[in-house]
């Protein structure tokens, strides 16, 4: 008999989860099917939910509980098309020819990153973003904003209403001052968490009731309390450095689709856009 597997399962059902389901949902696809060996309660802490609130999430997505949950998952690692340690090796170091060794060890990544995100959840996603009815407010951490700043200049080239915020916190109060109800507040933050990104996406949430979206990793950002959706991605290499190489993967697929749903939009304000940019040459001979 053919296993449906329980990231199946999750896909299927996500439509139908509460806030708090979601990011449990994000805790358990971050790190599959490892995060579902643990127990109830180390689950429950990790992804700040209560075991009964995990206890109702196995019911919807069809399970009879947290124990079907379990064998479930350890049947998958025995009967499944691709084991999960085949592409989720963990403290391995480089080996052989270190540029090839290394880009396949990001290629895993972004496999896992595949997995991590289901597909209704991206699309939810990308129609918050690109929906002109919704500002977009952007900040990343230290390390992390570049993958913010990426996506808000893309978005920027396909829809107005798009703001990178700068690293200066004194800075900040001015653009919590224009956030609306219905705008989006999307944070990049990857381990070595930024305290002040948590507090900042509290007060967009509680003091200017804005969605906020987290782009995090496997242990999950602190701003995930204060999020609605929480986009979850692989960054260990096995190296000295985290890789960010799944995190620029998919933001460029949400650019791209947001761009290429609204191709027309997309090139009209391209085009324009390219007319007024200011270019200097050099005009000496």
């Amino acid at each position: 008999m053919q296993i449906v597997q329980i990231k199946k399962k999750i896909e299927q059902a996500s439509d139908s989860f509460t806030a708090g389901e979601r990011k449990l949902a994000a805790a358990i696809l971050s790190d599959y099917p490892y995060a579902g060996l643990s127990s109830i309660q180390d689950l429950a802490a990790r992804s700040e939910v209560s075991a009964p609130s995990i206890s109702r999430f196995m019911t919807k997505i069809g399970l009879t509980g947290y124990q079907e949950f379990q064998r479930s998952l350890i049947a998958e690692l025995k009967d499944g098309d691709r084991s999960p340690v085949e592409v989720h090796e963990r403290g391995r170091h480089i080996e052989g020819d270190f540029l090839s060794d290394f880009l396949a060890k990001a290629s895993a990544q972004m496999a896992i990153a595949g997995d991590a995100i289901t597909e209704e959840q991206f699309n939810r996603v990308c129609a918050l973003l690109a929906n002109p009815k919704h500002n977009v407010y952007v900040i990343g951490g230290r390390i992390s904003d570049t993958i913010a700043a990426h996506l808000s200049f893309h978005l920027r080239q396909a829809r107005r209403g798009v703001f990178h915020l700068p690293s200066d916190p004194e800075s900040w109060p001015e653009y919590l001052l224009r956030m609306k109800p219905v705008d989006v507040f999307f944070v990049v933050d990857f381990r070595r968490y930024q305290t002040s990104l948590a507090e900042l996406a509290a007060l967009a949430r509680d003091a200017r009731g804005a969605r906020v979206m987290v782009m995090t990793d496997k242990w999950i950002s602190p701003v995930a309390r204060h999020a609605t959706d929480v986009l979850p991605v692989p960054i260990e290499s096995g190296t000295l450095w985290d890789t960010y190489s799944s995190a620029l993967a998919i933001t460029e697929a949400i650019v791209t689709r947001i761009a290429e749903d609204s191709w027309e939009q997309t090139r009209d304000r391209i085009e324009s856009w390219d007319k007024l940019r200011v270019t200097t040459k050099d005009t000496t001979e």
